[in-house]
């Protein structure tokens, strides 16, 4: 059975001006998600990777070609419209947690159903759930400042995913943590996204990262080289 597409890029092209010179990042990217995908996204520093991954998730605007998330062209959507599809269809995780610092770790979970207005009892429940599966049971009325550096990642996942979006979009995910702790935090990650059948797109230069995925896709001279 053919899996759904869940995420489309055809024709990307992005650049920004420098001065007087127009530098060009993106020059024509054609990429495809399916549904439960895990892909890697690889490519030296300052190759675009990170551009790449904000255009796929409507956080930056491109200059031309489509963005396609679930059926829904992201050029077509208003801003307020653009912010409501990547609520309900996209989770992010970022090299660093970005965690409310005055909010527990449930409540830090919980944000994003809150803004979809679900009640507070479902949303507890999926919550406790999904830092659950993260191995947090026993963390969740600490504050961040109270979690190791690999907690606070789980966390932000947690976070990332309690919405069960379509597709997670994670950058470095676990650039900011030592070899032992990244390893231990991208499978619980894997996991997660393997149980819930979410489609993964990670931005890493991490080989070890990358070879768990699914398919890698090297970033280079702003086109994508299998």
């Amino acid at each position: 059975m053919n899996k759904k597409e869940v995420l489309k890029a055809t024709g990307l092209r992005k650049s920004y001006r420098e001065g007087d010179r127009t530098l060009e990042v993106l020059k024509g990217i054609d990429l495809s998600i399916t549904e439960g995908e895990v892909v890697a996204i690889v490519g030296a520093s300052g190759s675009g990777k990170t551009t790449l991954l904000q255009c796929l998730g409507g956080l930056d605007t491109f200059d031309s070609g489509t963005v396609i998330i679930g059926d829904e062209d992201v050029s077509q959507l208003t801003e307020k419209q653009r912010t409501e599809l990547r609520n309900r269809s996209l989770g992010f995780v970022y090299q660093f947690h970005h965690l409310l610092g005055e909010f527990t770790a449930l409540e830090n979970v919980a944000m994003p159903l809150k803004i979809r207005r679900i009640s507070d009892e479902e949303n507890e429940k999926a919550s406790l759930a999904v830092l659950g599966a993260m191995g947090l049971s026993e963390r969740v009325t600490h504050l961040p400042s109270q979690l190791s550096g690999g907690e606070r990642q789980r966390v932000a996942i947690a976070r990332a995913v309690v919405g069960e979006p379509l597709c997670l979009l994670a950058d470095e995910p676990t650039g900011n943590l030592d070899r032992e702790t990244a390893e231990s935090v991208f499978n619980y990650l894997l996991n997660l996204a393997r149980q819930k059948g979410l489609a993964l797109v990670v931005v890493t230069h991490d080989k070890d990262i990358a070879s768990k995925c699914d398919r890698e896709l090297h970033l280079k001279d702003g086109i994508i080289q299998s």
